[in-house]
């Protein structure tokens, strides 16, 4: 193949030398323009590190002083001013030789932290090059630093997080490689480094973790040192996470074997032993301290750990110690009572439902104790809450247009396939079914049956959705969710959080307005600088107040739950008006209690920490309930009695007391709340059916209209079965079972009609027969009644068929001359039977006037009346 260049030069008749030489030529140029670039570049950029070197260093401390330096104590207060943690009040530095630090820490350190800290002179240009990425992509100054940049950071410039200090820490680094051997780099790091709580350096760390000297941690003790300072909120086996070690602890072995300190089997031997690590029991220096970790938790977040743990704050929290402690010692007490029945643990959450402020939070009955991974905080563990959930799903249906006095069937029914391919056939929690109940009497004794039936009318997505908009943040309305929980999510079949539970059920009494939990009132700095104030104010309206009130009131009405609880429960708080659900999963592995006023929400869980199964626990008696009720009289003590606030919207309706239909025939009623527009309206279900009274079957129309019948009181329960799928209604067919076994006749109304006499009756309601002087315009109104459908009615005017209706109304405007007039009515229904009915009026005269009857004369369109 031709070059190139040999075609262009033959077209432009230039000889090849030629063209050659021109190409070379022009190449020269380019190579000579680049390399003017670069030389300036490098002029430039040296000219530039001279300049900013000096100022960057301007100022900057004394290399002499990395050996140590003090950090400034960050406080955490309660409400009060009480002191809860003072960070480094109790700051603990114990400095030992490199000599005494076993080989594999220093290896770990090194490994996970800086390999390549033996060559480098104090910074790693792979570093920097991640670093520039982080800030360029990412847009968040992180990563970069050398264990000699580190040691700066923790002993000589503060934690601020900006371009400025990483040069000055650059600067720093490279005079104190010039000054110290990489030996006494890394003591002086192992003696700074923060390993978590008070612990500065390793022979702390090594004492408080383990209750030994470092020199005597061996492989799997000293990875799982060296991997807690990137983190060390996070990685400490003392924090809020306490299980998160062992995977930063593999990663350290992964790499130690990768830079070839230990072996494959030395790696594998020692992951094999993390979860046989024992630590030494957390000596607690502190109060409140889930809630501290949980703040302190927020604090990093906001503001980084190295501020937190060394910039001296001052935060005040929502916290109330006083009723904290009271708190903590009533779990720990009615715990130590229920522990032969294998109930080893509780967690309370105590928030003030108008703003959301923590007021008390209790984790664990004892953040010590190593029996039961006591420094886990359950209120924000994932826990299936039982029926605690159903009052969420109540309120749903409240939106949806349901009452308190909707009518559920409680019989046993099948609803489709569960969990495992088989019939998920709910149960109550005392194995009882009762039949007809109302929405209030089915949420106030946490019956299971209608809570189904309730979630299935309402629908699983408007229930979820309501739930995640009142904060509960693990029932996401997506598909996730959706494929995960059906209808036992209204039976605790969805984990929550206490936290956020709890914060739902504030909305129940504060009219209907979501509330984020809140930990922190103020933030100061070391001056005294306010960095955050928070104001707690309510956010978006979820629910109506209306419906926010029904709830409150169904689930504060004693008589509501007393079918179930009794009368006379540890959920009735005599003189104060107090809304309460309790809650217990089928498998009896949570127990749940939750409620309070206006002025305090109160939230408490029991169960066991390793999910087993409690031996015995009953709702409203054992469990949650004897602690939540002490709690709630704690945090009540000395404030008011008040009750709900009720809204303009709610109206009062008495209604019937077995179907919740407007009151009827002097028959049993009750008072009942209304959103108004919601009011229930005639009785299709607790009727009066005319029977015959000769066979007692249903009086055909013309035994009604010869009076030979009675009325009897009966029950008509039906149900529609949203779940069915176009397949059979598995909910009437469960009423139809339950009705077989009852003896009340009420309940077995007679479907037949009477046999001898026609069932089909026809009549005139307008004109009465024998009617006198009516006006010649005349309306006619004739009632047809059957057993069966009816085929037609025909209108007949002085023996000429006049109209024949095919469908109701039967109803006519007739024009007639003066005189007296024969009407018949004739009808015919689907099952062949007729009847007719003839009456006789007078048109401006007498009904039984002599004088020859005219023929008629009707109107040219005759028309229904309107």
């Amino acid at each position: 193949m031709v070059p190139r260049w040999k075609q262009v030069a033959k077209r432009r008749k230039i000889s090849t030398y030629g063209l050659r030489s021109r190409i070379s030529l022009e190449k020269s140029k380019r190579i000579l323009f680049f390399a003017k670039i670069g030389f300036l570049s490098v002029i430039t950029i040296f000219a530039l590190f001279f300049v900013l070197v000096p100022f960057f260093a301007f100022n900057l401390p004394s290399p002499d002083k990395v050996v140590r330096r003090e950090g400034f104590s960050t406080k955490i207060l309660d409400r009060n001013g009480e002191t809860l943690y003072d960070i480094f009040q109790d700051k603990r530095r114990t400095p030992v030789s490199l000599e005494e630090v076993p080989l594999y820490l220093r290896q770990a350190t090194v490994a996970i932290e800086d390999k390549n800290f033996y060559k480098h002179k104090g910074f790693d240009i792979r570093g920097y090059l991640r670093a520039i990425f982080n800030i360029v992509v990412k847009r968040r100054l992180q990563g970069g630093s050398t264990l000699t940049q580190q040691l700066v950071k923790n002993t000589l410039l503060t934690s601020e997080r900006t371009l400025f200090r990483k040069i000055r820490e650059f600067i720093l680094a490279v005079q104190i490689e010039r000054k110290y051997t990489k030996d006494e780099i890394l003591q002086m790091y192992l003696n700074e480094a923060p390993y978590g709580g008070t612990a500065w350096g390793v022979e702390t760390a090594s004492e408080m973790y383990f209750g030994k000297k470092v020199k005597d941690l061996n492989l799997v003790e000293s990875a799982i040192l060296a991997g807690l300072p990137q983190r060390p909120s996070v990685y400490s086996p003392y924090s809020s996470t306490p299980k998160a070690y062992i995977e930063r602890t593999k990663a350290v072995l992964r790499r130690m074997r990768e830079d070839g300190y230990i072996t494959r089997d030395q790696e594998e031997e020692a992951v094999n032993q993390l979860g046989n690590v024992v630590f030494k029991p957390k000596d607690v220096g502190f109060k409140a301290p889930h809630f501290v970790q949980y703040v302190q938790k927020i604090l990093e977040e906001r503001y980084g750990e190295d501020v937190v743990e060394k910039g001296g704050l001052r935060v005040t929290t929502t916290l109330d110690l006083k009723l904290q402690e009271k708190a903590q010692g009533i779990v720990k007490e009615e715990i130590s009572k229920v522990e032969k029945f294998n109930i080893t643990n509780g967690a309370v959450v105590v928030l003030d439902p108008e703003t959301g402020e923590i007021l008390a939070m209790v984790g664990s009955k004892d953040f010590s104790d190593p029996n039961y991974d006591g420094q886990v905080n359950v209120t924000l563990s994932l826990r299936q809450p039982g029926s605690a959930i159903k009052p969420i799903t109540y309120a749903a249906a409240l939106k949806k247009g349901y009452t308190a006095s909707t009518l559920l069937m409680d019989v046993p029914t099948e609803f489709g396939m569960g969990q495992g391919g088989k019939p998920y056939k709910p149960v109550n929690y005392d194995g009882k079914y009762r039949g007809p109940v109302q929405v209030r009497y089915a949420l106030g004794n946490s019956l299971n049956v209608p809570a189904v039936k309730m979630l299935a009318m309402t629908g699983i997505e408007n229930v979820l959705k309501l739930a995640y908009d009142l904060g509960i943040s693990s029932l996401e309305p997506n598909k996730d969710t959706l494929s995960r929980v059906g209808l036992s999510l209204t039976l605790g079949g969805g984990e929550v959080r206490l936290l956020e539970l709890t914060g739902a059920y504030c909305a129940f009494v504060n009219q209907g307005f979501k509330v984020e939990p809140v930990s922190i009132l103020k933030v100061e700095d070391l001056n005294g600088k306010v960095l955050e104030e928070v104001k707690p104010k309510k956010k978006n309206r979820v629910l109506t107040p209306e419906i926010s009130y029904i709830i409150s009131d169904i689930l504060s009405d004693n008589n509501a739950r007393s079918d179930v609880f009794g009368p006379n429960s540890l959920l009735n708080i005599p003189g104060r008006t107090i809304m309460v659900k309790t809650g217990t999963t089928n498998d009896k592995r949570d127990n749940w209690a939750i409620g309070g006023n206006t002025q305090v929400m109160v939230g408490v869980w029991v169960g066991n920490n390793d999910n087993s199964e409690m031996k015995n626990v009953a709702s409203g008696v054992s469990g949650a309930t004897p602690i939540w009720r002490k709690i709630v009289l704690e945090a009540l003590s000395g404030k008011p009695s008040i009750g709900f606030e009720r809204p303009e919207g709610i109206v009062t309706v008495d209604v019937d007391k077995i179907s919740g239909y407007r009151a009827h025939d002097d028959f049993p009623s009750r008072p009942e709340i209304f959103v108004s527009g919601t009011e229930p309206g005639d009785d299709p279900v607790h009727v009066k059916l005319k029977v015959c009274k000769s066979e007692g079957k249903l009086a055909t129309p013309a035994d009604i209209q010869s009076g030979n019948y009675e009325e009897k009181e009966f029950f008509i329960f039906k149900e529609e079965d949203p779940t069915s799928g176009g397949g059979p209604n598995k909910w009437q067919e469960a009423i139809l079972n339950w009705l077989y076994a009852q003896t009340d006749p009420r309940y077995h109304p007679p479907t037949e009609y009477c046999g001898s006499a026609n069932p089909l009756s026809v009549d005139f309601e307008k004109p009465q027969d024998k009617s006198s002087n009516l006006p010649e315009n005349l309306e006619i109104k004739i009632r047809a009644d059957s057993i069966s459908d009816i085929v037609d009615v025909v209108l007949f005017v002085n023996g000429n068929s006049y109209r024949t209706f095919s469908k109701p109304p039967y109803t006519t405007i007739l024009s007639l001359t003066k005189g007296v007039h024969k009407l018949k009515a004739r009808a015919k229904d689907k099952a062949g039977n007729t009847s007719e009915k003839e009456i006789t009026i007078g048109v401006g005269v007498e009904w039984n006037y002599s004088t020859p009857t005219p023929s008629p004369t009707p109107s040219l369109v005759p028309s229904p009346l309107p």
